[in-house]
């Protein structure tokens, strides 16, 4: 494609916008078999009793992604976008024949290991795309399409997940749906998508030039020195803390209250779902209203969604409790990153962007250890309450420290 041809805006890329779309509906879809079932499997198939260990797969996930999600960043700008994207699916692709013929529960520890640097490098790009695409005038509809494909992906297979386990049991056709979804995420990539780095370099020639920055300033920016990059950073920590706990607890949760898998399912499916379809709305909804008031009310609707899981034992009360937690996440999740891709030069905005997903994605890992830690300790409805408690926090610490900051510096 000649220079002449690189033209910034959705209208004129949308046919490469929609094939990133799907394709990330394809990457949330292999979390998405893991959302019901993967805790059953080591509580009732591994006989594994303590709460923090059957998290554990939680644990190493969230830790490889985040990690991941930090060197993803360098390697667009070094190997270019596209290179990497691949590169995540060829990791993604023995994921789940490993959970389906796991003779012990480290196989499925290890599985999730490759998991996490699938979602850290193929999600990572497909955000990074999308946000290059469109530039700086529609940053936040970019972002929530692209999270709409992908929660609504996990969303809908935790609902079809559920639905298989109830009649065919844990394994393996509920596990299934993911060798689809690796194999043809990996087609589309290799085959169709194209790199972006020259949509970035026309961005770039259009804004003041920024002084030249080194990963580790940029590091230092995005985790404390900028206030707007910090208050988005441990929002979208405590964010995916609280998935991580939901993603572990939330199927035990319901199962010791006499919850049958298919019902689970349901609960599961219903979070990422209503967080999947609302982004649509509230990516687009942030670019007019800005960033910050969604941020702070979503983190307070989810802590309220927390709140009454905690606190209620009837199926009516934690759907209504799903429902809140998708709501306020879909709130969340589109304005962070693009609150972050503002407050970015398009020189560094993949690295930054980097550095706020391996925060973000932390956030799986420590929910998943501290509230099986809590858990077994003190019981579910107190390390779900716990979570909510840090959820209003984090709310609160946006809404004293983040400036509105819409065009990127």
């Amino acid at each position: 494609m000649g220079k002449r041809e690189i033209v910034l805006g959705l209208r004129a890329n949308w046919p490469q916008f929609a094939l990133l779309v799907l394709i990330n509906a394809f990457v949330g879809g292999m979390v998405g078999i893991e959302r019901t079932v993967v805790p059953l499997i080591g509580a009732e198939e591994f006989h594994i009793a303590s709460t923090a260990l059957v998290t554990s797969f939680i644990i190493g996930f969230g830790v490889v992604k985040a990690l991941t999600n930090l060197l993803s960043g360098q390697l667009a700008d070094l190997w270019g976008r596209k290179r990497v994207l691949v590169l995540g699916w060829l990791i993604g692709l023995p994921v789940p024949f490993m959970i389906m013929l796991a003779p012990s529960y480290e196989w499925i520890v290890a599985a999730n290991i490759l998991l996490g640097i699938n979602q850290g490098l193929a999600w990572s790009m497909t955000v990074i795309m999308k946000v290059d695409l469109v530039g700086p005038q529609s940053r936040g509809l970019a972002v929530g399409l692209n999270e709409f494909a992908g929660y609504l992906a996990v969303g809908a297979t935790a609902l079809a997940t559920g639905y298989l386990a109830a009649r065919h049991g844990l394994r393996p056709a509920p596990i299934a749906l993911g060798i689809g979804y690796a194999v043809l995420g990996t087609l589309l990539s290799i085959l169709l998508v194209r790199d972006t780095r020259d949509h970035v370099r026309l961005e770039a020639s259009g804004v003041e030039p920024a002084p030249a920055m080194g990963f580790r300033q940029i590091f230092a920016l995005t985790s404390f020195k900028d206030r707007n990059l910090f208050a988005a950073s441990q929002a979208g920590l405590v964010n995916n803390l609280n998935d991580g706990m939901s993603w572990g607890i939330f199927p035990l949760f319901f199962a010791a209250y006499g919850l049958g898998v298919e019902r689970i399912g349901l609960l599961k499916g219903v979070y990422p779902v209503t967080w999947g379809l609302l982004q649509i709305a509230t990516g687009p909804l942030s670019d007019r209203l800005g960033r910050k008031g969604l941020i702070v009310a979503g983190m307070w609707v989810q802590a309220g969604g927390l709140f009454l899981t905690a606190a209620t034992r009837d199926f009516t009360s934690w759907l209504v409790g799903s429902l809140l937690l998708g709501i306020g996440t879909a709130m969340v999740y589109p304005s962070l990153i693009a609150a972050v891709s503002d407050a970015s030069h398009p020189t560094w905005r993949a690295r930054s962007l980097s550095v706020y997903r391996f925060w973000r994605d932390l956030g799986y890992a420590i929910g998943a250890l501290a509230a099986g830690l809590v858990a077994d300790r003190f019981g579910f409805s107190a390390a779900i309450a716990s979570v909510g408690v840090l959820t209003f926090v984090s709310g609160a610490i946006v809404a004293v420290l983040m400036h509105e900051a819409r065009t990127a510096g």
